[in-house]
């Protein structure tokens, strides 16, 4: 594994990131009625559970939060073989807002968007990136952010959280 590089966001700025997303996403949607959150597997899941438990907070009432898998839907990496997900009669209406850790080429933003059209048809669909580091190779541009974080092609971005690995903070791994 490369060696990391710096510590760009510790617990505490992850905490406050998803906050302001969190309030960012009710000034935008005029409060959270008719949100459903859709988190990319894996980190994504988990940062759309504790922005929808923060919008619960403020607005009285958590929106629900759908568990994402985008690899059937991936174009470039290979697609495994088995059943599409059914539809979900939760989408038909909703604003759904994805979400993941980190926006880079965009393709897993595409495939989610596949994934969500796919499962119903939502209203809008607005996208919460904890990290956007660049580097895009689709037309695809985040609603909500918590860090713009510029970074060179040879360098990884990688979020930790404690419900997977114990600890909340991203840093930045430099090349092997």
């Amino acid at each position: 594994m490369a060696g990391q590089k710096a510590v760009i966001m510790d617990a505490d700025g992850v905490r406050r990131a998803l906050t302001r997303i969190a309030f960012e996403i009710i000034e935008k949607n005029k409060g959270a009625e008719d949100l459903l959150l859709a988190g990319v597997k894996t980190r994504g899941v988990f940062l759309a559970q504790r922005i929808a438990a923060k919008l619960g907070e403020v607005e009285g009432k958590a929106p629900p939060v759908l568990e994402l898998d985008v690899t059937p839907w991936r174009d470039d990496k290979p697609r495994a073989d088995g059943p599409l997900p059914p539809p979900d009669p939760r989408i038909g209406g909703a604003t759904v807002v994805l979400v993941d850790d980190v926006l880079y080429t965009g393709r897993t933003v595409r495939a989610a968007i596949e994934a969500v059209s796919h499962c119903g048809r939502a209203d809008r669909i607005q996208l919460a990136v904890l990290v956007d580091r660049g580097h895009r190779e689709l037309p695809i541009r985040p609603d909500y952010i918590g860090k713009n974080l510029p970074t060179a092609r040879g360098e990884r971005v990688c979020v930790r959280l404690t419900e997977v690995d114990g600890e909340d903070n991203v840093v930045i791994l430099g090349s092997e």
